[in-house]
């Protein structure tokens, strides 16, 4: 049986003064705690999203830059030249490849990665400029303007290039070689901490020397020459030998 306190009536029985403010303060203790506790994980939680978030971008950027380099095609510059376009230093690289874009027509593209500056911070873009025959008395920066740059990376992050030779090694540029590189290097590093990021690459080019030109229209038919030949000229000495 339920004992009501003396000079209180029927259905007024509740709290007291002091157990309200005692509830009060237990109830600002725990949200002040809960500020605290947000206080200290949510910047970390904020870091640990920008640095997820700045690998898929650095990902999707490589891929990209790999997905080029590895189309880059042997185009002399102009028709009297025999050497390739390709330009390549520690921190551009320019070559030819295969016009790509939704409203880009058929024909090449002379494409160039390289730094800018953008707000007075420097980037790293893809640019491109429809190819056409070029003169060698005028210099390169001279006669190809490029357009539509994209921006890829931002500082800190900073990305540079290497160029293998046939044997393997790398070199930080390439320049008036008579072949494209074997491959390139993709390094990109933090400026701020001279930390290199593990999503550098190397990717190989698919075609780094002229195509062979023959004399007739199918290979086939220049092996079989080359076959009649061989057999003239061996016959030709076995005649001379029994005279």
């Amino acid at each position: 049986m339920t004992r009501r306190r003396a000079g209180t009536r029927p259905g007024e029985d509740g709290f007291t003064l002091i157990e309200a403010l005692v509830a009060l303060a237990l109830t600002g203790l725990i949200l002040s705690s809960l500020a605290t506790l947000t206080a200290q994980w949510l910047p970390n939680w904020n870091r640990g999203f920008e640095r997820i978030q700045q690998s898929e971008l650095i990902g999707i950027s490589m891929q990209r830059i790999a997905a080029d380099l590895a189309a880059a095609e042997f185009v002399p510059a102009g028709r009297a030249a025999k050497k390739p376009l390709f330009e390549g230093t520690a921190l551009s690289v320019t070559f030819v490849r295969t016009a790509l874009g939704p409203n880009v027509g058929i024909g090449l593209d002379v494409v160039r990665f390289g730094e800018t500056t953008d707000q007075g911070r420097l980037v790293t873009v893809r640019s491109r400029a429809p190819f056409a025959p070029l003169s060698s008395d005028v210099s390169l920066s001279g006669q190809i303007h490029f357009v539509d740059p994209v921006v890829l990376l931002r500082m800190p992050l900073r990305m540079s290039f290497a160029y293998a030779d046939q044997e393997g090694a790398f070199h930080d540029d390439w320049h008036e070689m008579d072949a494209l590189p074997k491959a390139i290097m993709l390094t990109v590093g933090d400026a701020a901490s001279e930390r290199v990021l593990s999503v550098s690459t190397v990717t190989p080019i698919h075609v780094n020397a002229p195509a062979r030109v023959g004399k007739s229209g199918s290979g086939q038919a220049d092996d079989v020459n080359d076959a009649k030949d061989d057999s003239k000229r061996t016959g030709g000495g076995s005649k001379q030998g029994g005279s």
